[in-house]
């Protein structure tokens, strides 16, 4: 990234001399970006802002200029998608929205029979941002595209990087993805529109991205996805990480009896764990493991007044006695054993601890 940030400062959209290393940054990493999704051809690829604009423009592009007015999505889906859902049910559309079962697993009977005549897409993620669980994509797709004309569209910010992804041969119109989940910038990211998909352009004025987002390319941002896009295709870690979470899953179940864990244990990402302490407080957990320097997110936004959990875990009928002690656990490349064991050494007795306090 740093040519771009302090003496390459051409526009990739010029023509002349200054801006040849800006189209060859972009190029490059449009191809390297085209290969880590699976897509037929790098002009298959938008750069984005992130998923969450990745996610807006394929939902609000799918239903302009035409009279379909039906979207299809998960009870589990990330906020981008599911609150764009619901803006679009207030502006109109008629949103179904699909079930999971206990484990977070999605009901590929239920997606069949919500589809209509008038669906204009379907968006379901590829694997979910809080329990890691992997949906059926390749068979979502197919059933989407026997059963109805709508687009099929997957959210794909917590899968790239961390799982193989075929877009082209699963089926898929469009997918989104965002950098700074795979050691990119954050602030970038790609929509994959697959050739022949006439999405309408998110943004109008020139002529970049192929007419379909103007504004000038954020080079800079751009070279980052790219570099980050190639270390995940060429060294891919799947095999590393997961054993990483098999050892950090197994010796917190072992050590604290109160643990448990959220979502299919079979279909999910390498790199997350979703445990919940039962009858404790996951915020109270977070900070002190940040305390100890480590950095965990809670798996659920809980409020103890209103007896309310995340989306997630309610759609998965996770109790509230579970899901307000849930912690997300998300381990990437550079993670080591001595931070897995660092862990399992600091995580009990601040379970001792938070016990002890609501006895």
């Amino acid at each position: 990234m740093l040519p771009f940030l302090t003496v390459e400062f051409g526009s990739a959209s010029s023509s002349h001399a200054a801006g040849a290393a800006a189209r060859e940054a972009v190029a490059a990493a449009r191809d390297i970006v085209a290969k880590l999704v699976g897509a037929a051809s790098p002009n298959e690829i938008v750069f984005t802002s992130g998923g969450t604009e990745g996610d807006n423009w394929a939902l609000r592009g799918a239903i302009a200029g035409t009279d379909k007015r039906h979207i299809v999505i998960s009870t589990v889906e990330h906020e981008a998608v599911r609150n764009m859902a619901a803006l679009l049910e207030l502006e109109g559309c008629e949103v179904t929205r699909v079930a999971v079962d206990g484990e977070g697993i999605l009901d590929l009977d239920e997606l069949r029979a919500s589809l209509r005549l008038d669906t204009a897409i379907v968006s379901l993620m590829t694997a979910n941002n809080e329990t890691g669980v992997r949906f059926p994509i390749r068979e979502a797709a197919a059933v989407v595209h026997e059963h109805s004309d709508a687009l099929f569209h997957t959210d794909a910010v917590n899968a790239v990087g961390k799982m193989p992804l075929h877009s082209h041969d699963a089926g898929v119109d469009l997918l989104s993805i965002s950098g700074h989940k795979f050691h990119a910038p954050k602030g970038i990211g790609a929509l994959y529109i697959r050739n022949g998909v006439g999405l309408p352009s998110c943004a109008i004025g020139g002529g970049q991205e192929a007419g379909r987002r103007a504004g000038t390319e954020a080079v800079h941002q751009i070279a980052g996805l790219g570099a980050a896009a190639k270390l995940a295709f060429e060294q891919p870690c799947y095999d590393t990480v997961g054993e990483l979470r098999k050892r950090l899953e197994d010796g917190i179940l072992t050590s604290i009896s109160c643990s448990s864990v959220n979502g299919s244990r079979e279909y999910r990402l390498p790199n997350t764990a979703n445990i919940s302490f039962e009858n404790l407080n996951g915020e109270m957990i977070m900070h002190l493991l940040d305390e100890a320097g480590i950095c965990v997110s809670t798996g659920s936004a809980c409020n103890d007044a209103h007896k309310r959990s995340s989306a997630t875990l309610a759609a998965m009928n996770v109790p509230f006695s579970k899901a307000m002690g849930s912690i997300r656990f998300s381990l990437g490349r550079y993670n080591t054993h001595e931070e897995i064991s660092k862990v399992l050494e600091t995580l009990p007795p601040i379970i001792t601890r938070l016990q002890t306090m609501a006895a």
